[in-house]
This record gives structure tokens, C-alpha cells and sequence, in this order.
């Protein structure tokens, strides 16, 4: 009977530590689909012909069958051929809790 009870409250363990495994393997995903939303943005910034103004621009993009929102903001550097682009991105709906930030520099001419 002892051993018994000793082995549900082990087997209950392992199950409480399954169920963590999942939802950790599940929001890791989603702040994966962040960060590639970020780098995503980044490589257009960084591709465009025409350097972003300076202030923020928005917009969504949709990742992984979710709508990602992001904001760069541009601004000068210490450096006049350079501009500083701070990048982030907040997922929506069940998503919402994930995002990621991001910072580039980018040449004023290419």
C-alpha cells in the first residue's frame, strides 16, 4: 500500500513536469516566430535602396498564422553615415504575451 502511494505521487510528479514541458516548448515557438518576425523587418530596412526617415513607422505582418505587430523607430548615431533602427515586435491574440526587440544600424547611403 505504501509503495503504492509513493509511486502515484511520482507518476503525478512526472505529469505535472510533462505538462510544463509543453507549454514551454509551445511559447518557445512563438517567441521564435517573434524574433523571425524582427530579422524579417530588419532585412528590409536594410535592403531598401532608400534609408527609413527618422520617427517610427508600424505596421503587422503575419507569421506562423498569427498577426505580429512591429515599430521601428529611426534615429541618428554619433556617426553621420549610420542611423540607429530600434525594431519590436508584440504578437496578438494568443500570442500576445510574446515579443522581441531588436536593434540595427543602418547606412545612411548604400
Amino acid at each position: 500500500m505504501v509503495a503504492l502511494a509513493i509511486f502515484s505521487l511520482a507518476a503525478l510528479a512526472m505529469v505535472r513536469l510533462q505538462g510544463y514541458s509543453v507549454r514551454s516548448a509551445a511559447d518557445l515557438g512563438e517567441s521564435g516566430l517573434a524574433w523571425q518576425v524582427a530579422r524579417n523587418v530588419a532585412v528590409e530596412i536594410l535592403s531598401n535602396p532608400v534609408p527609413p526617415t527618422l520617427g517610427e513607422t508600424s505596421g503587422e505582418e503575419t507569421n506562423g498564422g498569427q498577426v505580429w505587430r512591429w515599430r521601428a523607430e529611426s534615429s541618428r548615431t554619433d556617426d553621420a553615415r549610420l542611423l540607429r533602427v530600434d525594431i519590436q515586435v508584440t504578437g496578438t491574440g494568443k500570442a500576445g504575451r510574446r515579443a522581441a526587440q531588436l536593434t540595427i544600424a543602418r547606412p545612411v547611403e548604400q
